[in-house]
């Protein structure tokens, strides 16, 4: 970007906000105004389905924006909760899409920065639907792995914020088929599990039980 248009972003008023473990950022059919760049913690969105279940739709970590979903229709469509204690950066999306009109530089960051989570957020999910439990599972530990990797931390061992019945309910997985498949996984000598500490011993062959239904 420019110095002129660094200076037109600077000038914008971005506001931290603490979110306690549990508390909500948003719910879904709040108005739209901002999205949100979370700066330490994880979050889940998710969405209420008719029967009163929670459909878990997605896991934010430190470094990923939130609040995208509202762009569509001026509201949000999901509800955006806490996993842990965390911070997030709210940014008003008014003034920001004002700024882009006159800059193509920042038109192509904002361009980028939402196909990113976009792609991140649904490109697993278009994989499955035809995967075995075990599958599913081995693409979303290497889902979390490669995110932890992009911040500088350690892609074989970490801790998951969100509890087996969540992962479950992302993964379209009963909590039971997802308590299974991590036993699966230790038995094969693919994973170290010790309640939600995880440390893949067997990288390789992590992701070549992902990839034995995507090749």
């Amino acid at each position: 970007m420019t110095g002129s248009d660094m200076d037109r972003l600077d000038g914008l008023q971005f506001s931290r906000r603490q979110v306690k473990s549990g508390q909500p950022l948003f719910h879904a059919g709040d108005k739209f105004h901002s999205i949100y760049a979370v700066r330490s913690g994880t979050f889940k969105s998710s969405l209420m389905l008719k029967d009163g279940r929670e459909q878990v739709s997605g896991f934010h970590m430190a470094g990923e924006l939130m609040g995208l979903d509202g762009l569509a229709h001026g509201a949000h469509a999901s509800t955006a909760i806490a996993l842990e204690d965390a911070e997030i950066c709210s940014i008003p999306y008014a003034p920001l899409a004002e700024l882009a009109v006159g800059s193509a530089d920042m038109q192509m960051i904002l361009g980028k920065l939402m196909s990113r989570e976009i792609v991140r957020e649904h490109g697993l999910m278009m994989l499955l639907g035809s995967m075995s439990a075990e599958e599913r599972l081995a693409a979303f530990l290497l889902n979390i792995s490669q995110r932890m990797k992009a911040r500088g931390y350690s892609p074989t061992e970490f801790h998951l914020r969100m509890s087996r019945a969540e992962i479950g309910s992302y993964l379209g997985l009963k909590l039971e088929t997802v308590s299974r498949a991590f036993s699966a996984f230790q038995a094969q000598g693919l994973l170290q599990v010790d309640k939600r500490h995880i440390r893949i011993v067997d990288l390789e062959g992590l992701v070549r039980a992902f990839e034995a239904r995507v090749h």
